[in-house]
């Protein structure tokens, strides 16, 4: 047996993995005999070195087949997905997945939570009371099959050994790395039996691929090797610089979700996005002849009410309250202190550093610095001004929702950090830069 240091040694100098030597080291992180320090080490080695698409590949498969693979007999509905690949704001999986369900698809979202300055869909879902994030397979199943869509997080069953990489990388600055996040995505969705796979895919400030060439690279490898595994995947390339809702936070993206799919409020870019995106896994499952006839069944599925309907029923099969999107506000965690933080000066924003945004929502607690911390769900930021926006002096460029007054004085000079203002307004960008696949 080739030992673990042996092959960190190989990858870290610049050899090419066998297939069995990744076979080997990744059996390692599901029964232990491989440390945490190891898969750091390695990680780093693959942050230098990186990894051929073979190699890719094979790590993608052997995460993948380091639990279950799940299929769905007997299900009269193609099975869909989407992943995003992170971002300040990014709650489109909370409105995507009732949208999907209620244009006629099974939706198995499996999610994470954050990653470095990014937010997690698990824990904005555990802001909710009750919501069990990791189900078992019967409830799993059963709530897939009678509602057409559950959002949970990945069983010790489903991609075992990428469960325990994603912590590692977390907090060891190994998150950045193409094959790295191609195989750790891939292997979950490989692992849920999908039919169809659209994956969103950031560039900007609040990005890990903050360049397009660069997330380009990463949309065309992740489509590539997704669809060689018999997978069919596409992917868009959305703008990441700014956040995408006008929150970000846990409980509060949750009320910002609720809100749009009720039809209250809708963040427009917010809704380009979440509407892009199901028309285009509408078109990939079949159920739609093409994009733009999944984009009209997609928003009659949002303006009718039938997603939001969905989203109700979600939540209460996965043991959250059977009212709470009519009473959303008597259920989430509200923060002791909310109180805005104010420009400087007059002027339009030009620009914002959407990454300082989410490490501020860390700073306030809402977010982890170490993979042990506890996530507070009731802070964060809302009312966030947006590119092209006019700012008064002393106006709001958000609102935030803090813990006590260190944690609000801590986050209010990350968020005026963020914000670049000037004498001339800034176009704002189309949100979808384009499609892959």
């Amino acid at each position: 047996m080739t030992l673990p240091q042996e092959i960190i040694a190989k990858k870290r100098d610049g050899q090419s993995l066998s297939p069995d030597e990744i076979e080997t080291f990744v059996a390692g992180f599901s029964d232990g005999s491989i440390s945490d320090a190891q898969i750091a080490a390695f990680a780093m080695a693959v942050i230098f070195r990186s990894l051929t698409r073979g190699e890719t590949v094979a790590l993608t498969e052997a995460m993948r087949d380091s639990g279950a693979v799940m299929a769905w007999p007997g299900l009269d509905r193609p099975v869909v997905d989407k992943h995003s690949t992170g971002g300040i704001g990014d709650n489109v999986s909370l409105m995507l997945a009732p949208i999907l369900s209620a244009s006629g698809a099974a939706v198995p979202m499996i999610s994470g939570r954050g990653l470095g300055h990014t937010g997690g869909t698990l824990d904005k879902l555990e802001s909710i009371p009750g919501y069990t994030i990791v189900p078992d397979e019967e409830t799993f199943r059963r709530t897939v099959a009678d509602i057409g869509c559950a959002i949970v997080g990945q069983t010790a069953r489903l991609a075992p050994a990428d469960g325990r990489f994603y912590r590692v990388r977390d907090v060891t600055a190994t998150v950045e790395s193409v094959p790295l996040i191609v195989a750790s995505i891939l292997s979950k969705k490989l692992a849920e039996g999908l039919d169809a796979l659209v994956l969103d895919v950031k560039t900007g400030s609040g990005a890990f691929m903050a360049g397009e060439a660069a997330a380009r690279d990463l949309a065309e490898d992740l489509v590539a090797v997704a669809n060689g595994a018999g997978l069919k995947t596409s992917a868009l390339i959305t703008r990441m610089d700014q956040a995408l809702a006008s929150s970000a936070g846990n409980a509060v993206e949750v009320r910002n979700a609720v809100e749009f799919l009720t039809g209250t409020r809708r963040d427009a870019r917010l809704e380009t996005v979440t509407l892009s995106l199901a028309a285009e896994l509408l078109a990939l499952s079949g159920l739609a002849p093409d994009a733009e006839t999944g984009l009209a069944a997609a928003r009659r599925a949002l303006d009718s009410g039938a997603a939001a309907e969905r989203f109700g029923r979600m939540v209460a099969g996965l043991g959250g309250p059977a009212d709470f999107v009519e009473r959303t506000d008597a259920y989430l965690p509200r923060a002791p202190l909310v109180r805005p933080v104010s420009a400087a000066e007059a002027g339009f924003v030009n620009a914002v550093d959407a990454r300082a945004l989410g490490l501020a929502v860390v700073e306030l607690g809402g977010g982890r610095r170490l993979p042990e911390d506890a996530i507070d769900h009731a802070v964060g930021l809302t009312g966030l001004a947006e590119i092209g926006q006019a700012v008064a002096r002393d106006e709001p460029l958000a609102l935030i929702h803090a813990r006590d007054e260190p944690g609000f004085q801590r986050a209010a000079a990350r968020v005026r950090a963020a914000y670049g203002l000037s004498d001339t307004v800034t176009g704002k960008g189309v949100p979808v830069l384009g499609r892959i696949g």
